[in-house]
């Protein structure tokens, strides 16, 4: 994996048109808060993502399985989140969260690789690119809310937007697959406090099914700098795929994330 960090602002700051939209168009739907016990919660999260495994069959059933990590070099890169949470009453919790993912890959195959209908030659400079662009409206109910613990259930309706795309830099031949769909997932929390300013914070969404899986979770420490301000430090984690005639894809994603919630 290389060390490299990818950030191109020329491209990023039009993906951050539909973040803005969603999360304005989400605020204005939900109601206005009316009582002490109903608040809003805004948090930014960005950090370094690292491609941990990333293996690719597009076909799923006839396509030549390679990995934009063993086969190649997968840059480590940039990235950002924002979600938007509304705090209706001590134990209901509703939001918004806007989580694009892009990584680049280059190298050489060692073998021919057959992908979304392009047979890519080896010994040829390849460039990829993997994106996995979230978008998530979820539900929790915070059934446990004690001085030292915070737990709650909940669900998550995600859209997903994939892209998988290969381009030989030698030839000029290109494929991609795109794959747009919407997933449910189950929303959870546990939070511990470690102190009076700190706490131990472990949220995400995951659910397994027969077609395929995902995961994404959060482990950290929470830190209120000031009122209404907490600082988010720790480790996320991506993992998931997909298994059939279509598209085989399975990725494993770490995190290095840092982020601010701001309370009003």
């Amino acid at each position: 994996m290389s060390l490299h960090c990818s950030f191109h602002s020329e491209h990023a700051w039009p993906r951050l048109l539909p973040a803005v939209v969603l999360v304005v168009a989400v605020t204005a739907l939900l109601p206005a808060p009316t009582d002490a016990q109903t608040s809003w919660e805004v948090q930014v999260e960005n950090g370094a993502a690292f491609s941990g495994g990333n293996d690719v069959r597009i076909p799923g059933d006839s396509g030549t399985l390679f990995s934009l990590t063993d086969d190649l070099t997968s840059d480590t890169t940039y990235y950002w989140r924002v979600r938007a949470s509304l705090r209706a009453g001590e134990r209901h919790v509703i939001s918004a969260l806007v989580a694009p993912l892009e990584i680049h890959a280059g190298g050489l195959f060692e073998r021919p690789v057959q992908f979304a209908g392009t047979t890519f030659l080896p010994g040829g400079p390849v460039s990829a690119r993997y994106q996995f662009n979230s978008y998530r409206l979820t539900y929790r109910y915070e059934f446990v809310q004690t001085d030292r613990w915070r737990v709650g259930v909940g669900g998550t309706v995600k859209v997903r937007d994939a892209v998988i795309a290969l381009r030989s830099t030698a030839t000029g031949e290109s494929a991609s697959k795109r794959n747009l769909g919407v997933v449910p997932l189950v929303n959870f929390l546990v939070q511990r406090r470690l102190g009076p300013r700190a706490a131990l914070h472990i949220e995400g969404d995951a659910l397994a099914a027969p077609q395929g899986r995902a995961e994404d979770v959060f482990a950290g420490v929470r830190t209120e700098l000031s009122r209404g301000v907490w600082l988010d430090l720790g480790y996320r984690v991506l993992e998931g795929g997909a298994d059939n005639d279509e598209v085989y894809a399975f990725a494993l994603i770490h995190y290095a994330a840092a982020g601010l919630v701001l309370s009003f």
